[in-house]
């Protein structure tokens, strides 16, 4: 078979295969040009997913009439003043999009230059069909309608107009995310589902277009190393989503997916949330454009960086700093669904019972709610609760009576700027502390904060500050298959420097010396055998220093307070005060908020008073 010259309109067929791959892609292009066009304000209109209509007007420079049909032409563009292709700092710069979008849709292109007059194209797939005068203002307006609708081995292939729609508000979101100076709106199907203002700062932007929860937890980068910048806002541990659909990066304003960043995440949140949890994530990094190669993909989502690792510990080591900085803080509220189950009681007497007139002291003012006077606040709960028939107060079972810690607790309340986590006034189901701040009410987990407490202690041996370690009056001996052993015998350097002291006791198993003072009394078999486990399960890209952060997490847990168990005032408050100078501290392990604080104002609001 002879080789043939294509024609232009199989050409501009097969180019619009790799560029516009569905309305999302398409709808990306448009945008891009309006950006680079100078606009300030620019209108999104779809219908059906883009797949029947999608429509984008700016309020950019606009073009003349030759410009129009210069720029529908292939590899014609205004973005490449010299063949410098490396110094390009425009969203686009093939000359690709509007020839290969017309080659498979009809496409109407109208534009005005300031004090020109407009002008209309129309090109219905790959063909001319009209043109002539337009009436608009300055700027560009871009109509695309039935994509792929003569190519049907292409349109089948699309999704459902939902899935379309969803991507090309993505798409949208990305580029309105990378430019708060210009405003955004998109309609869909007639229904307004995106309108965000010109001149937004950085975290408002971002807020507007994840969720508006972000602002009040989220944390500021800012990091500059050499030529290269990194800014942008990422979430608190403790604000965190289940898919990692909320995670942004960006090269010179350039939105791109780079699996880069997906590394970087994972060892910038290593132990501050669990593998099944991903955080929120804006990141803006400047590049000298000699730095990043973004002509290696026919769409431009992907960068290529000169050097990679750099950008990897940049962004790692800046995001590692900023959640450092952050201390003890956490999601400050509860869930808007858990504030709304608190009920409040009826406020109308309720009627006179028999079982009143059993108990003492009908009258006895409950002056503590864990004080000396605890059975007369008790009586008076009782009082209000039960109707129907008496039983005496002794036949009433432990489980029947509210649970609480029976010691005062009566110091004042501490300024917030020195102790915001409040002082101790409780303990709910030997669970969590209950906390008087100045501001408000605070609960602590005490399992998961202090198995962060201990988590951090042990890190701290890991940067060279060596774990106390408790010798075995009897070393005990832990059997394990041979391989598990050999990882063990690898790391048992490493593992000395948590206060674990190990070594070999034949093929099969290890003799377990000493751990962590810190951790108490331990079940050795099993701390050893998840020790294991966790060397092992764990993907092989993970350098030992990143396995061992996850055995310290693993030894946190067996060697924190554990739920169920009553703490004294001071054992409360000595937590609460080393949870406000440990950083991290307000989120356990696995990502979970290790406290939460109801303000004033939202206990005001539960009893009516505001």
């Amino acid at each position: 078979m002879s080789i043939r010259r294509l024609p232009e309109k199989l050409v501009n067929r097969i180019a619009a295969g790799e560029v516009v791959e569905r309305p999302a892609a398409a709808l990306k292009e448009l945008v891009e040009n309006a950006i680079d066009a100078g606009a300030t304000r620019i209108s999104v209109r779809i219908a059906e997913g883009g797949i029947l209509c999608l429509e984008v007007e700016d309020d950019g420079c606009g073009m003349t009439a030759a410009d129009m049909a210069l720029a529908l032409e292939r590899h014609a563009t205004s973005k490449l003043p010299t063949d410098a292709i490396e110094d390009v700092t425009t969203m686009g710069f093939r000359g690709e999009a509007l020839p290969s979008i017309a080659s498979v849709a009809r496409l109407t292109l109208e534009s005005r230059v300031a004090g020109g007059d407009g002008w209309k194209r129309v090109v219905d797939n790959g063909t001319v069909v009209a043109e002539g005068p337009a009436a608009l203002a300055k700027g560009t307006r871009v109509v695309v309608e039935d994509l792929f609708a003569r190519v049907p081995a292409r349109r089948k292939f699309l999704r459902s107009g939902r899935s379309e729609y969803a991507a090309c508000l993505d798409a949208v979101k990305r580029l309105a995310m990378a430019r708060p100076d210009v405003g955004f709106t998109v309609e869909h199907d007639g229904r307004r589902v995106l309108d965000v203002q010109v001149g937004q700062d950085q975290l408002s932007r971002v807020a507007a277009l994840t969720h508006r929860d972000l602002a009040a937890n989220s944390i500021g980068v800012d990091l500059d190393r050499g030529p290269v910048h990194l800014g942008g806002v990422i979430s608190l541990p403790t604000y965190n989503r289940g898919i990692a659909d909320h995670q942004y990066l960006f090269v010179n304003g350039r939105p791109v997916k780079d699996r880069l960043l997906v590394g970087a995440l994972r060892g910038a949140y290593a132990e501050l949330l669990a593998r099944d949890r991903h955080p929120v994530v804006a990141l803006f990094l400047d590049v000298p454009t000699s730095e990043a190669d973004v002509n290696v993909h026919p769409a431009k989502t992907e960068v290529r960086f000169r050097d990679p690792q750099l950008i990897r510990g940049m962004i790692v080591g800046g995001l590692r700093r900023a959640l450092d900085e952050q201390g003890f803080r956490s999601v400050q509220r509860p869930a808007e669904a858990a504030a709304a189950a608190w009920q409040q009681e009826p406020v109308a007497p309720p009627p006179p019972t028999l079982f009143a007139a059993h108990l003492p002291y009908p009258h006895a003012p409950a002056t503590h709610l864990f004080g000396a006077d605890g059975d007369a606040a008790t009586l008076a709960l009782l009082r209000d609760r039960v109707v129907g028939f008496a039983a005496p107060r002794d036949a009433l079972p432990p489980e029947a009576l509210p649970m609480g810690r029976a010691e005062a607790a009566t110091a004042p309340v501490p300024h917030a700027e020195a102790h915001p986590l409040g002082i101790a006034r409780g303990q709910i189901a030997r669970t969590y502390i209950v906390a008087e701040a100045e501001d408000g009410l605070v609960i602590v987990d005490q399992h998961a904060a202090h198995e962060r407490l201990v988590l951090e202690q042990l890190r701290r041996g890991m940067g060279g500050q060596a774990v106390p370690s408790q010798g075995l009056l009897l070393p005990e001996v832990v059997e394990l298959d041979e391989p598990a052993c050999d990882r063990i015998d690898a790391a048992t350097a490493e593992l000395a420097a948590l206060g674990v002291e190990i070594e070999r006791f034949g093929p099969a198993a290890v003799m377990v010396r000493a751990t962590p003072a810190m951790l108490g009394a331990v079940d050795c078999q099993k701390l050893v055998t998840d020790i294991a486990d966790d060397l092992a399960g764990y993907d092989a890209a993970l350098g030992l220093n990143e396995k061992l952060e996850l055995v310290a997490a693993t030894m946190a847990c067996h060697g924190s307070v554990r739920a169920g168990r009553t703490l004294g005032v001071a054992e409360m408050n000595a937590l609460l005060r080393q949870m406000e100078v440990t950083p991290h501290s307000g989120q356990c392990n696995h990502g979970r908020p290790t406290w939460v604080k109801l303000a004033m104002d939202d206990v005001e609001k539960l009893f009516g008073r505001k």
